[in-house]
């Protein structure tokens, strides 16, 4: 089992990622995913080129995905290309005011692909990237959504993590 933890797309959410990967009580290997442009900002976050290269490291295992931010399109271009693979997946504010309509799409077709149980979303009450109501409208019908009291888009709920990825 791997499970890969895709920040945002911001160099602040590195203190998340690490924290994230910390705390996480998973049997297997945790993979935080530092991206590239973080340390090199001539290289360029191309989510299907972030996709394609996790893919690769999956190598056929069973895998989690706890996923954060535009770490949430990552994620669904993953679920596209080995939706087999997928054991549980964590979305924590899907930032649908910053996708356009193809990304929404893809990210709407990969959750659709899933079985409803393996996959959690938390969404902040007011996240100004979308708030819970816009994505609980969002995403299929079935779809655990769990709305926190918080108007930002941080998602310190490690311990909601571990409680979901060991059921």
């Amino acid at each position: 089992m791997i499970t890969f933890v895709l920040p945002g797309g911001s160099p602040q959410n590195r203190p998340w990622l690490n924290e994230t990967a910390k705390i996480l009580e998973v049997p297997g290997v945790i993979r935080p995913i530092i991206w590239d442009h973080w340390e090199d900002s001539d290289q360029k976050f191309i989510p299907e080129e972030k996709a394609s290269l996790i893919d690769k490291v999956a190598r056929g295992e069973e895998i989690n995905i706890v996923a954060k931010s535009i770490g949430t399109l990552v994620a669904a271009l993953m679920i596209n290309k080995i939706p087999y693979q997928i054991y549980k997946l964590i979305l924590c504010g899907i930032p649908l005011q910053d996708l356009n309509e193809d990304e929404k799409d893809t990210i709407k077709g990969a959750l659709a692909s899933l079985a409803p149980e393996k996959i959690l979303c938390f969404q902040n009450e007011s996240d100004p990237h979308a708030s819970y109501a816009e994505v609980s409208e969002f995403l299929p019908v079935g779809v655990k959504v769990i709305s926190k009291p918080r108007s930002d888009h941080e998602y310190p709920y490690f311990e909601d993590f571990n409680e979901f990825l060991k059921a």
